[in-house]
């Protein structure tokens, strides 16, 4: 066996992620980890009007934290992880209809945008919380590419409108700045070293 190998079965805190997204249930098992699934509820589209750029997933993302349930013990680390797309000085959360989607996808078009994902990580007796950001530069997308892509595509649960790894993300994304899983909704490097040092 080797050492990261031990380190990640032996690891000694019971992981519960507090999430319902596909997409990061897959970056959390991809990195080898066991964990308990146990998504937690909030109003995502509220935050204090004060809030810029990274601050308000981190909000959000120990909104999370403080909206679970149960107690977290001693030997539990719970996740919990937020992600925004930031554009022209404003956040992109998630489209309610086809017309919010199309509106957004239509900011984005031809511009650069951030992505900030914060994760809150909470022990019974231990909290801490990190972002992540990476840049993403879009192509001047067609109206009949955003309309296809609405259309076929569900991009209604993901932040700005539009997942990275679908199909406008294939056709539509010149170049990305940072971390790729970041963008999908989970920086899972750093993610990883914050475990390794909780």
């Amino acid at each position: 066996m080797t050492k990261v190998e031990q380190i990640i079965k032996e690891f000694p805190y019971q992981i519960i992620l507090g999430s319902a997204s596909p997409r990061r249930q897959d970056l959390l098992k991809s990195l080898g980890f066991d964990f308990l699934n146990k998504p937690i509820k909030v109003d995502e589209s509220k935050w204090p009007v004060d809030l810029l750029a990274q601050e308000i997933p981190i909000y959000l993302a120990e909104l999370k934290a403080d909206a679970y349930e149960d107690d977290v013990k001693e030997d539990e680390i719970l996740i919990t992880a937020d992600t925004i797309v930031w554009c022209d000085g404003k956040a992109l959360n998630k489209p309610a209809n086809f017309v919010e989607g199309k509106k957004m996808l239509e900011t984005l078009s031809g511009k650069m945008h951030q992505v900030f994902t914060a994760v809150c990580l909470k022990s019974g007796n231990k909290q801490t919380t990190f972002y992540d950001e990476s840049k993403v530069y879009f192509k001047k997308l067609k109206p009949e590419e955003i309309e296809y892509y609405l259309t076929n595509f569900s991009p209604y649960d993901k932040a700005g409108g539009y997942g990275v790894q679908d199909w406008i993300g294939y056709i539509g994304i010149d170049k990305i700045e940072g971390s790729f899983y970041n963008v999908m909704g989970l920086p899972v490097k750093e993610l990883y070293e914050e475990l390794i040092k909780f």
